[in-house]
This record gives structure tokens, sequence and C-alpha cells, in this order.
């Protein structure tokens, strides 16, 4: 295990000129920017028809309102993946840099969400009919709750609100539109497109089972879950399993073993719900949905690249790094590793990464995680860094390399 100290004063290369690096500030990634490119479309969209017809009104809130359901459908996320990691290594870095954003495709989900908002609203504003006035305001009020709990300072706090409210809110909201759009004589077009939203939302709770677990306890701090049944997920996708459906649930990076079936979870102690599975291990855990890909996956954009964890954080990386697909590098901050997640999976991570740089922040205390990242970048010579981490340090991590012309990913908790 490499414990020793790297130069925590390494200089980092200077910043990026000044418009480039405005274009690098959080509030103009790519998220925002696509969610930005959503209402822009919607009020283009708005200037060709100006006084838009009911029926027109109903379809443009519709059309807006499925884009921000269908574009979180595991099927559909898979695929963006897919279509943004098929471009070959040959192709130039910052064509690469943007194609590895594909992550932040949440912003399409917002953008189609308010857009969606404000089209119904004016649609109910022209309506004249009773039923439909009712149900379209009371459609409104709902559609109103739901997009203010799940901004930023709301869905932060209380976050099992926010998915409880976003879970039940949205099933009422797709009933009364259904409702709605029945009331208001429906054509082919509403009824298709409502259909297709019905089946995306329904799917996954299709493939709802309750499955065995085996429970590892290395310590107070860590479970490693183990499941074989008939499943075994591709390398970096993610599974959301519960111990009550209907109330909480909660998504973590599946590790499969290269040539053995089944796959495991790592799951550290960061709440309620998690201290409570560590404290009473479940025999039997449900899941739901489609394994869906994570932001890890972008690494085969890159020739080489540089896995930086904290914590738990090792659990999304040690799939990748197992698999071996694209050269990489580790720097891992953690808490007395071995005592933490025991002997075992520290000797498989060093076994696949001997060069790796293990930092036990209980000896050496917290690192200057920018700077270490930035010297095992230029020391491997790779052409991007992943950081998996808390959000303080990911946006750390993420906007200090990018602000230097470095492509840098993270987790942007937009779920």
């Amino acid at each position: 295990m490499t414990t020793s100290l790297h130069r925590q004063d390494v200089d980092l290369p200077p910043l990026v000129p000044g418009p480039r690096r405005l274009l690098k500030h959080p509030r103009l990634m790519h998220h925002n920017r696509l969610a930005a490119l959503v209402l822009l479309g919607n009020t283009l969209f708005l200037y060709g028809h100006w006084l838009p017809s009911a029926r027109t009104l109903g379809h443009a809130a519709l059309v807006n309102l499925a884009l921000a359901v269908v574009v979180r459908q595991q099927y559909v996320i898979n695929l963006l993946f897919r279509l943004a990691t098929s471009a070959p290594t040959s192709w130039p870095l910052k064509l690469r840099w943007t194609l590895g954003k594909v992550y932040h495709f949440g912003g399409l989900h917002v953008g189609g969400a308010l857009a969606g908002t404000a089209w119904f609203l004016a649609l109910t504003v022209v309506t004249r009919d009773g039923p439909l006035l009712a149900v379209g305001w009371t459609l409104l009020a709902l559609l109103a709750l739901v997009v203010g709990t799940a901004l930023p300072p709301f869905r932060r706090r209380h976050h099992d609100h926010f998915e409880k409210i976003h879970r039940f809110g949205g099933w009422t909201a797709l009933l009364l539109f259904w409702t709605h759009t029945l009331l208001a004589g429906p054509g082919p077009f509403e009824v298709t497109v409502l259909a297709v939203v019905t089946f995306s939302v329904a799917l996954p709770w299709l493939r709802l089972r309750k499955v065995a677990v085996r429970l590892e306890r290395p310590s107070s701090h860590v479970v490693l879950a183990r499941f074989d049944h008939g499943e075994t997920p591709f390398a970096g996708s993610s599974t959301a399993i519960s111990r009550s459906p209907l109330k909480e649930w909660h998504s973590f990076a599946n590790v499969p073993a290269p040539g053995e079936p089944g796959f495991r979870l790592t799951i550290s102690r960061a709440g309620d719900w998690t201290g409570a599975f560590i404290d009473d291990l479940p025999a039997k855990v449900w899941v739901k949905g489609i394994t869906t890909a994570g932001v890890a996956n972008i690494e085969v954009l890159f020739k080489k690249v540089v896995y930086v964890a904290t914590g738990s954080g090792i659990g999304p990386c040690l799939p990748h790094l197992l698999a071996a697909e694209v050269p990489s590098r580790l720097v891992w901050a953690t808490r007395d590793p071995r005592a933490t997640y025991g002997d075992g999976l520290v000797d498989e991570i060093l076994a696949v990464q001997p060069h790796a740089l293990v930092w036990d922040t209980s000896r050496h205390g917290k690192p200057d995680t920018v700077r270490l990242a930035y010297e095992a970048y230029r020391d491997f010579g790779a052409e991007a860094v992943i950081c998996i981490s808390n959000r303080k340090l990911t946006w750390q991590v993420v906007h200090g390399l990018e602000r230097r012309g470095i492509p840098a990913y993270g987790a942007i908790w937009d779920s």
C-alpha cells in the first residue's frame, strides 16, 4: 500500500483565460445549459406560434412533461451513455471532454418540467369548461408542489420528503393528466404520448422483487452486500435497494467480479437509513428497475484516467478498476482503510492497482485532494480525472481542475 506523503505544495497549472474559465463555473455547468436550451427552444416555439390555440398549448405541455419523465427512464439513460461513449479515443480531446458530460442529462428533465408546467398554466388560464378547469388547477397546484420541493434548498435539506413528494406527486399528476386529457377529448397523439409516459413510469416497478442478500460487516462503518439472484450487472452501473419499497430507495454502485456471477454493493454509514441497515443487517431487500449507467462509465472516452475517491467512494470506482478496460491510477483518501473496509477488499484493490496512492486520513489528516489529483494526472499521463466523493470535495476537485484546462468529472446530485 502506498502511504508516502506526496508533495502537498506541488504547483498547479495556471488558470485558463477568463472567458473559458467562466464557462467552467458551477452555475454554467452542462446540466444548467441543457435546462436553458430546453427553455430557449420553448421560447422560440412560442415566438413562432403567437397566441397559440388551446390544443397547441396542450401539446406543448404534454411534450415537455413527457421529456421530463422519459429522460429519467433507465433504458433511456443507458442509451444516452452508450451513444456518448461510442466515440473513439482518436477524436479530439475537447470533443470527448464534452461528450463525457453526458451524465448532466438531468438538465433536460428540469427544463422539460419547468416548460411543461408553464404551458399547462397557460392552457388552464384559457380553459372555460368547469370540470376541465377544476382538474387543471388541481394539477397545477400539484405540479407547483413537485417543482418547488425539487429545488436544491429543499431537496438537500429534506431529501427523503423530496423523494416521496416526487414519487407520489408524480403518480398523481400522471393520473390527473390522463383525466384532463380524456375530459378534453383526446386524439391519437395525446393518447400515444401519455401511454409512453405511463409505461416509462411503470416499467421499473414491474421489475420489483425481494431478494436474498449476504452481508459482511468489516467495521461499524461499512457493510459489503453480496447479491446472486440471477443478474450480473455491467461494471459502473448502479442498483436501487429498499427495505420499504413505497418509502425510501437508495442507489449504490454495482461491483461485479470479472468472470463471476452476481455482484456486490459497498454500503457506508451516511445517514439514518444506511446506519440502520448496518446496525440491523437484513436477510432480504427489495430491488427494482434496471441497472443504470453511472458517471464513471465515461472513462472509455479517454486513453488513461485517474480515479479520485474518498471513503466509500471507492465502491463506484472498484468495478472499473477490476475490469481494467482503461489504464487507470487510483488516489484513495480514507480513514484507516484496512480496519474500515477489511483486508480482503483492500488487498483486492491493491492487486489491480499496485501503484495506488492510499492516503490514511487517520494518520496523515485530510490531504489537498486537488493537488494529489493533479500530481497523479501529470505523472500518469492521464487525459481525465474522475472524482467520487462527497458534494463539497467533488466540486472542489472537478472545478479546481477544469478551471486549469483538465477534463474532470463527478456526480452533480441532481436527483
